[in-house]
């Protein structure tokens, strides 16, 4: 099954999205490259939320990434996830930031493949606050295959 049928599988919807104030995923040469996206979820890690909870938080944020990809490139397949950046809003003692951005690397893994196209590199941070006060914010640069 290609990424675009899995993700359509896993309940995934996909629809053209209005250009806004920033780009929310560009092209560059046989990279796209997008624009962080957060969650709904509000909140400090360590504090009010639990590594689950923002778990299913950096979820979220990659199912927005897979949108903002899906509009601009007009489908998934044929694409690999080659780098994620991971922003968790966390309390200073929070340690978990890897964990938490597990949530966006294992949606990744469903859709491309985790030993093949969805195989990437990562950095999982934390951060005294995030826009709109996000629990977590997710960032993706995907290559596209024979560009």
């Amino acid at each position: 099954m290609d990424a675009q049928k899995k993700a359509e599988s896993l309940g995934i919807k996909f629809e053209k999205i209005a250009p806004g104030y920033l780009n929310l995923c560009v092209r560059s040469g046989s990279q796209l490259l997008t624009s962080g996206h957060v969650s709904g979820l509000k909140g400090k890690l360590g504090r009010e939320l639990t590594t689950e909870q923002g778990r299913s938080a950096a979820r979220e944020c990659a199912i927005k990434v897979l949108q903002s990809v899906w509009n601009e490139h007009g489908t998934l397949k044929g694409l690999r996830v080659i780098k994620v950046l991971g922003c968790v809003n966390s309390t200073p003692d929070f340690e978990e930031q890897h964990l938490v951005i597990n949530g966006a690397s294992d949606l990744f893994h469903e859709v491309f493949g985790k030993q093949t196209d969805g195989y990437h590199a990562r950095s999982a941070l934390g951060f005294a606050s995030l826009p709109t006060g996000a629990a977590v914010e997710v960032e993706a640069i995907f290559e596209v295959a024979g560009a």
